[in-house]
């Protein structure tokens, strides 16, 4: 793939400050795309972040701190990015969170913000993009969902049902933008070591008692064969090509990089 291959365009990663957004992020810029950074932290780390990258890459990175539960908030930073950038050209939407419970004992309010972040925040940006997309006739949209979203694992019934649902939701806009230059595809990660999954690790090793590392190792071998982490730096590549025009015919696809977690 050439470099730069995303010069001149303008990628929006949703939950990017840090973990598999972050990554993304940084190989899209990489490829001399602009960058739009959205999601929670300090604000000083959030603006050396933004400096850093443009400095290694070349490239503007600006940031929005959106709320994406909140539909005002999304529609304020896809104005923003039409503002900024123009339009965006790669939509990633990647900002999700997690909570663990039976069903009987599932917070209602967690339910309603699982859903809310991690699916209806994606119809709300895509949404807002396309137009500017299919005036453009080019666009990627890539749903970060899970393996979650291709099985389901107990005690995460919001999570799942919500990436279940981002899987679906991918295929429709597949099919919406069939006849375009609009592509859109989701990923579908295994264990990643972000922050998030940082958190159930911990968690795992107090209640049984274990190290750290030993936590890992179990939470792995319980799941994905491989026994190692997808890296943030390999769904980034993975973005990065369903961002080039050597997958133009990939559409509608839920392409999992699991370390071999579905085909058992």
């Amino acid at each position: 793939m050439q470099a730069a291959s995303l010069k001149g365009k303008t990628a929006l990663v949703t939950g990017s400050t840090s973990g598999i957004g972050l990554g993304i992020a940084r190989s899209l810029a990489g490829q001399g795309s602009d960058i739009l950074l959205n999601g929670f932290g300090d604000a000083q780390e959030i603006a050396a972040l933004q400096t850093d990258m443009a400095r290694e890459f070349g490239v503007k990175v600006l940031y929005h701190n959106a709320d994406m539960s909140k539909s005002a908030e999304i529609a304020s930073m896809m104005h923003y990015a039409a503002d900024k950038f123009g339009m965006v050209d790669v939509l990633v939407n990647n900002a999700g969170i997690q909570y663990v419970a039976n069903i009987e004992d599932f917070p209602v309010e967690k339910w309603d913000a699982i859903l809310a972040i991690n699916l209806t925040s994606a119809f709300h940006t895509t949404r807002l993009a396309l137009p500017a997309m299919k005036a453009k006739n080019w666009g990627r949209i890539i749903n970060i969902a899970s393996a979650h979203g291709l099985v389901a694992s107990a005690q995460k019934s919001a999570y799942v049902a919500a990436k279940h649902g981002l899987v679906g939701f991918t295929k429709v806009t597949a099919l919406e933008t069939a006849h375009s230059g609009i592509t859109c595809n989701a990923i579908c990660p295994g264990w990643v070591l972000t922050p998030l999954v940082q958190k159930q690790v911990e968690a795992r090793a107090k209640q049984n008692g274990v190290t750290i590392d030993k936590a890992k190792h179990d939470l792995l071998l319980e799941k994905q064969p491989s026994g190692e982490f997808v890296t943030p730096e390999e769904l980034g590549a993975l973005a990065v090509f369903m961002c080039s025009a050597a997958a133009n015919q990939v559409r509608g696809v839920a392409w999992n990089m699991d370390g071999g977690w579905v085909a058992q």
